[in-house]
């Protein structure tokens, strides 16, 4: 079911206003796009079916990934690449947060902030490894909002319960595979990591908050192994692809505020609706706009692309996985179906630009859709 409110229409309604917001170019950029997605204004094409001749038009997406619009197809993807990478053992679900005192360095220094969150977890996972005698690996995920559009990094990790040894043989880390290792010492040592980093990159930033950063506890969150390679698989399709925040929890735009529904998670998770200014929800919405050309998601060790190009076929056959070629992407479009009688093929008859649909596609036209762009 579509929302009926999305965030483009809080673009719509605060028009110029938005100038006032103090965001910068690359953040107008992209709240630009989100605002034009699959609308005439980037353009689009005119499809007919085959079957019941019905002509629909489709307007084109913005492709951002910061869109709510945009990812669906973009996950999807990704998640059968990763299908044929999975190995038959136990996978962990590791959260590394960043304290709030970070928060406003986060808004001035993204990059570094965020960079250095990526590089001080996976060093805290392979020092542990090390300890085991293993290699790692690790697949991480950065997420920089809380459910209310506060500023709140974390990485979201998905990390195998064992190893490579040296001799290239798998180990398991612990016996029952329930265990990866000890919460209050990664805490310790992704702190001591973390500020070691921080303090080569940024150090006059660094110096004015030494005290908080080390006067509190790190938080670092390991949950039970999935049961079975397909949880990870709908882990992965659950975290990889969001963005700040979906339409669907848009509840109502008025032309001063609008209604989101949110977790609050001091209350064990209940619902709530929270009301916020048109400025005051792009402001937020826009502080999670990454840094042109940000990697949010990164592949580390033993599932780094380069380890993977050269030794994961040998590591699965070791593990008795049967090794399927990945499919060669046809260079041909998929045959899509017609939405209005469910049985015909579309085919693109006509495309435009940024003026809009042919005129005379308009008088014909029984069913306007949005979709992506082939």
């Amino acid at each position: 079911m579509q929302p009926t409110c999305e965030v483009a229409h809080i673009l719509h309604k605060i028009g110029k206003g938005i100038d006032s917001i103090g965001l910068n170019g690359w953040q107008l950029r992209t709240l630009s796009a989100i605002k034009r997605c699959r609308t005439a204004e980037l353009g689009g094409h005119v499809d007919a079916c085959d079957g019941c001749g019905n002509i629909s038009i489709s307007y084109n997406s913005c492709r951002n990934r910061h869109c709510p619009k945009c990812q669906g197809s973009n996950r999807e993807e990704w998640i059968k690449a990763r299908e044929a990478e999975l190995l038959p053992v136990s996978y962990f679900h590791v959260v590394f947060t960043l304290p709030s005192v970070i928060n406003s360095l986060a808004m001035h220094a993204p990059k570094q902030v965020y960079d250095t969150l990526f590089e001080a977890a996976w060093e805290t996972i392979a020092c542990f490894g090390k300890n085991k005698g293993v290699h790692l690996g690790m697949i991480s995920v950065l997420h920089t909002w809380g459910q209310n559009l506060s500023l709140h990094p974390h990485l979201h990790c998905i990390v195998p319960g064992g190893g490579v040894e040296k001799d290239g043989q798998w180990k398991q880390i612990s016996s029952d595979g329930k265990y990866l290792f000890s919460v209050k010492a990664m805490s310790k040592v992704f702190r001591a990591k973390y500020c070691e980093k921080l303090k080569e990159k940024l150090p006059e930033q660094y110096l004015s908050i030494r005290k908080e950063l080390w006067g509190k506890d790190w938080v670092v969150y390991a949950k039970r192994p999935f049961g079975d390679s397909r949880s990870v698989i709908e882990y992965l399709g659950r975290y990889t692809h969001k963005v700040a925040i979906s339409n669907h929890r848009i509840k109502a735009i008025t032309d001063q505020t609008v209604d989101f529904v949110y977790k609050d998670y001091k209350q064990s998770g209940i619902k709530k609706v929270m009301r916020l200014t048109h400025s005051e929800f792009i402001r937020r919405f826009a502080q999670h706009i990454l840094p042109k050309r940000f990697v949010k998601i990164r592949h580390h060790g033993i599932l780094s692309s380069t380890w993977k190009r050269s030794k994961l076929k040998n590591l699965q056959e070791k593990l008795h996985v049967k090794v399927t070629e990945k499919k060669v992407k046809s260079k041909e479009p998929p045959l899509r179906k017609c939405p209005c009688c469910g049985e015909g093929r579309l085919f693109t008859i006509s495309v435009f630009f940024e003026r809009g649909p042919p005129v005379n596609d308009l008088g014909t036209s029984r069913k306007t859709t949005s979709c992506i762009v082939l």
